[in-house]
């Protein structure tokens, strides 16, 4: 579904990515695990289209800037990004038009009541808080039904029970054969659900491991492994 290849990131003297190659398949839920500046949100901006680079990234077999990749991705930027003059409704109702699906239907329904934003969708973009920002902005991420989402640091500013849905919603999505990429310094994060983490440190993958047992019992060995590194 996503494979990353020798893909290089760099500002002037400073490389942001180095060489990095990653592959999550359909149906696999994928980590990047590491401190802050160890280079994720980069490469997270780069599958996304918002960064030129060096080395290649294709989603289902297209390069990430195509028409085809486009509509098969959905991104959850680590700031919320919403339209300040547009309502929730209005927020879905864009999505929809950008990506051709159906008129507003059960499944943007059923993500806003999931949320606790049924009661919002007349409220404008500036008059949420920044927790209800980030929920509308997974909401749109998911509106289309992508077959790849990737988020970036998803977890900040939500609630107990938000984190609690969004964690299921991952098990679901990954149930139906999507992939799920998420970038996070949290260590919490990665229970239960996860296939493979990389673990990234200086703007490379610094290790790679796979969860083969199920139910996240190489968690504890992982973060293990992690605080070494960046301890």
């Amino acid at each position: 579904m996503l494979k990353i290849t020798n893909l290089t990131k760099s500002y002037k003297k400073l490389i942001a990515n180095d060489n990095v190659s990653i592959s999550v398949d359909a149906g696999q839920v994928a980590v990047l695990l590491g401190p802050n500046g160890a280079g994720k949100s980069t490469l997270i901006k780069c599958v996304a289209g918002l960064l030129r680079y060096e080395g290649s990234i294709t989603i289902n077999g297209h390069d990430n800037n195509s028409v085809e990749a486009k509509s098969a991705l959905g991104y959850v930027p680590e700031t919320p990004a919403v339209y300040d003059l547009l309502t929730v409704d209005e927020h879905l109702e864009f999505i929809r038009r950008v990506y051709k699906t159906e008129e507003y239907d059960d499944y943007s329904a059923m993500l806003l009541e999931r949320f606790e934003l049924s009661d919002k969708r007349d409220k404008l973009g500036k008059e949420l808080s920044k927790g209800m920002q980030q929920k509308l902005s997974i909401c749109c991420a998911l509106a289309h039904k992508p077959s790849l989402l990737i988020l970036d640091e998803p977890m900040v500013g939500l609630d107990p029970r938000a984190i609690r849905e969004l964690k299921q919603l991952f098990r679901e999505l990954k149930a139906e054969g999507k992939a799920i990429v998420i970038s996070t310094h949290m260590l919490e994060i990665v229970e239960d659900y996860w296939d493979a983490t990389y673990i990234m440190m200086n703007a490379k993958v610094a290790a790679a491991r796979e969860n083969k047992t199920g139910r996240g019992r190489n968690t504890r060995k992982l973060v293990l492994q992690h605080n070494r590194k960046t301890g």
